[in-house]
């Protein structure tokens, strides 16, 4: 007789598909594909605008336009910047060619502008001078800072201007230079006496080797004027209004220290020493 021995199920095995496994293909659609293109053809066209704007003879510079201009011609400014022509208009280093200009003497102060499609405009702005310094036997040219123009000559005959004394420095080592605390002074003399027209074309010398007192000697007139480091313009006025009866009581003066307002005292040329 024959049994069968009950299965167990936990013994059975299933029966089991094997299954696939599905690989991931990532697909993409034609809106991405179109605006992948549209990324990569845009980034060319910049690239071939920018290469042309750099290339192109249309914006390289023919013309440079000078401004503010007066001691220095035209043609002087365009030699220093001559190699501005020929240029990229948009790749030119500006700042290199300001620096090439703001070296000339007379050159305080320049700006440059791109005009499109091909000019460079300059503005300058000129040293003004305001004195002559006496360096050595001959004079020279100097703005209000103290800065050397150029050495004074028949070609800047036209400029009526005060000698000044002590702007220089004992050299220690060294060329001569100049001292910027008297340069300040007697810029600031010069400026004061500028607001009366009589007395500032009557101005013949300063001298500031005193930083703390400015002397002042007029035309056709032998006194030394003290006038300190302030009031210069009050200072000066009220010897030119004194100075007559100052004559009558002192003919020949050596120097008049004006510097204590309410008292001023008189030197005569009889006790210099």
């Amino acid at each position: 007789m024959t049994v069968k021995a009950p299965s167990e199920r936990n013994f059975r095995r299933a029966s089991a598909k094997s299954a696939k496994r599905r690989r991931f293909r990532p697909r993409l659609s034609w809106n991405v594909v179109r605006r992948l293109l549209s990324v990569v053809l845009l980034l060319f066209g910049v690239y071939q605008s920018i290469a042309f704007a750099f290339t192109t003879p249309l914006l390289r510079v023919n013309r440079i336009s000078v401004h503010g201009n007066v001691r220095l011609s035209s043609g002087e400014v365009q030699a220093l910047v001559e190699d501005l022509r020929g240029s990229s208009i948009l790749r030119v280093d500006l700042d290199a060619f300001r620096q090439r200009l703001v070296e000339s003497p007379w050159v305080a102060d320049v700006a440059l502008r791109r005009v499109l499609p091909s000019t460079v405009e300059v503005f300058v702005s000129e040293r003004r001078p305001v004195g002559l310094s006496r360096m050595g036997q001959e004079l020279y040219l100097v703005d209000e800072s103290g800065t050397v123009i150029d050495q004074f000559g028949p070609q800047y005959s036209e400029f009526d201007l005060p000698i000044i004394d002590g702007l220089v420095r004992s050299p220690g080592s060294g060329r001569p230079s100049i001292d910027e605390s008297r340069a300040e002074l007697a810029a600031r003399v010069i400026e004061a006496l500028s607001g009366r027209k009589d007395i500032a074309q009557r101005i013949s010398q300063i001298d500031v080797r005193d930083a703390h007192d400015a002397v002042v000697l007029l035309q056709d007139d032998p006194a030394l004027l003290h006038i300190g480091e302030d009031k210069f313009l009050e200072r000066v006025q009220s010897y030119v209004d004194l100075a007559p009866a100052l004559r009558q009581s002192v003919p020949e003066i050596d120097y008049v220290d004006l510097r204590f307002d309410e008292r001023l005292y008189v030197r005569p040329a009889s006790v210099k020493r």
